[in-house]
This record gives structure tokens, sequence and C-alpha cells, in this order.
């Protein structure tokens, strides 16, 4: 697992290698252009920055990729040698047979429990059930929303969910930390620049 320190010196090293690339092209950007590219670079930068080690940094690189304009960015900053340039398909493979290992689960259970629920949707939950119920009913809408927030949440199962989640929180706030030291770092010198040519 990567320090706190040394993750924002890897990111901020991708992250600005990203920038130059971006800066670097020929193509002029309005602002939700480059808005978007810094973007961008930053969630490269960040993913490759945790050097495959969790399923959300491979999921962002996958999806950054499957653009076409984007997958020569993320080429170029990741590198000719960048474990994340060959194929992916045993984790492809992985997933989907995960994907339908749950989804055969799921069916598997519909079909046992069809005259229970009918039962349960004419009678409801039992008095002394109803505080476990509704507490299951919280967990499974806040984890489906988790699912959507977390890169290629839709394909983990619950444990692996919060212990990525819980990864990629880590990590995104050593992104917010090290852009905002860059936005202070930058403003500091523009006025010390505006102030030398006052002087």
């Amino acid at each position: 697992m990567h320090t706190s320190s040394k993750l924002k010196r890897e990111f901020l090293k991708k992250w600005v290698k990203g920038l130059q690339i971006c800066c670097s092209s020929k193509k002029e950007m309005d602002f939700q252009e480059r808005k978007k590219k810094i973007k961008l670079c930053a969630d490269i930068a960040l993913a490759s920055a945790k050097n495959a080690t969790t399923s959300w940094s491979k999921s962002l690189i996958t999806d950054a990729k499957k653009d076409g304009e984007n997958a020569i960015l993320v080429d170029k900053l990741l590198g000719p040698g960048s474990q994340y340039l060959k194929p992916q398909k045993t984790a492809h493979r992985t997933i989907a047979n995960c994907h339908r290992r749950v989804r055969s689960k799921k069916i598997l259970k519909k079909s046992c429990n069809v005259g229970q629920r009918r039962l349960k949707k004419i009678a409801g939950p039992p008095r002394f059930d109803l505080a476990t119920y509704i507490a299951k009913k919280l967990v499974k809408k806040r984890t489906q929303v988790l699912k959507r927030l977390v890169p290629g949440g839709e394909a983990m199962d619950e444990f692996s969910l919060i212990k990525e989640a819980l990864d990629y929180i880590l990590s995104l706030r050593v992104q917010v930390d090290v852009m905002r030291s860059f936005a202070n770092a930058t403003e500091l010198l523009n006025q010390s620049h505006v102030s030398s040519i006052v002087d």
C-alpha cells in the first residue's frame, strides 16, 4: 500500500506529465474541453499512481481507453512498459464470471421465493422484524449508490466494494490535497510576479 506522501509525489509527477501532453497538442480547446482534459489527466494519474493494485484504478484506465482520443493520452501518460497496456482479457472474464454468478444466484433466489414475496406484499413484514426489514432496505439502497460512485463498483461484491471505496476515498483526498497545493503555489507565483512588476 502506498504511503500518502509517496502517492502524492507519484500523482503529481504523472498529472503534470499529462497536462504537458494535453498542452502540447495543436488543437485549440475551449474552457469546457480544458476542464475535461485536466480531470481526465488527474484521474489517469491517480489510477496509474496506484500501480494496478485496485479494481477502481483498473476500471478508470479501462474506461478512459474506450474513447479513441483519450486512449492516445492514456498510452503516452502510462508509457510503453505499463501493465495497463497489456491485454486485460482475464480481468474482464473474471468480472463477467462474477457478474454471471451473482445473477444466477439472484434468479435462483427469485424462483424459490416467489410465493413468499406475494405473501409479504399482501401482509407486509411481521411487526417484530420491521426494524430489521427497514435497515436491510436502507443498506441495500446505499450499497447501490456506492456501486455507482466507485469506478467498476457494479461488478463488486459488498466486501470488495467497501474495501475499494475506502481506498478510492483516500486516493481522492490525496488528489485534492495535491491539486489544492498546486493551485496555491500558482497563485503565490502570480502574486509575486505582479508585485515585482508594480515595484
